[in-house]
């Protein structure tokens, strides 16, 4: 009978400890820097690794960044060499606080949120805000957000060959299902 108590117990101690944060490692990223009259320049990233902890109002982001697919195996082959140097700088992150956030207020009415944190994108990081919307699903909690970062923000150079036909701002768009 003791084992069967101390087998509950830190049965019940894992679990607790489990529902401590939540995860999703098939969060999105699209990107969209394109400019009127040229090709679109856009790109997705479905595999993107998050992490909530409720209790500190703490989230954090992982995108590696050669995971970013676009319509154009060329575009991606510029994009990484040229634009991101993601043999050199293989990821980029953000963490931040969800401000006024608390997870018993989470349902399923959308509410607006702000998260104020550090993004850090090829070597450069950069505090920013950023609006995101929340609310709880059948399968969690869902998070997004658009907002636009500037690739001069970054030290991310664009050739002189096509500055023209790319935009340094770049819209910006998250989609993350939490567990």
């Amino acid at each position: 009978m003791k084992k069967i108590t101390l087998l509950f117990l830190l049965l019940n101690i894992y679990f607790a400890d489990a529902q401590e944060k939540l995860t999703s490692s098939k969060c999105v990223i699209h990107f969209e820097a394109s400019v009127p009259f040229f090709e679109a320049v856009e790109a997705k990233n479905d595999a993107v690794n998050c992490i909530l902890i409720p209790e500190k109002s703490q989230i954090t982001f992982v995108a590696i960044i050669k995971k970013f697919q676009f319509k154009r195996d060329l575009m991606k082959e510029h994009f990484n060499a040229n634009y991101m140097e993601s043999d050199r700088y293989s990821k980029a992150t953000f963490k931040g606080i969800i401000e006024k956030f608390d997870m018993k207020d989470i349902n399923e009415i959308e509410k607006d949120y702000q998260i104020k944190g550090k993004i850090e994108i090829h070597g450069e990081s950069k505090a920013i805000m950023v609006s995101a919307k929340i609310k709880r699903v059948k399968d969690g909690v869902q998070i997004n957000s658009h907002f636009t970062l500037n690739s001069d923000d970054f030290k991310i150079e664009i050739p002189s060959i096509v500055i023209a036909k790319v935009s340094k701002l770049v819209n910006t768009e998250l989609e993350c299902l939490l567990q």
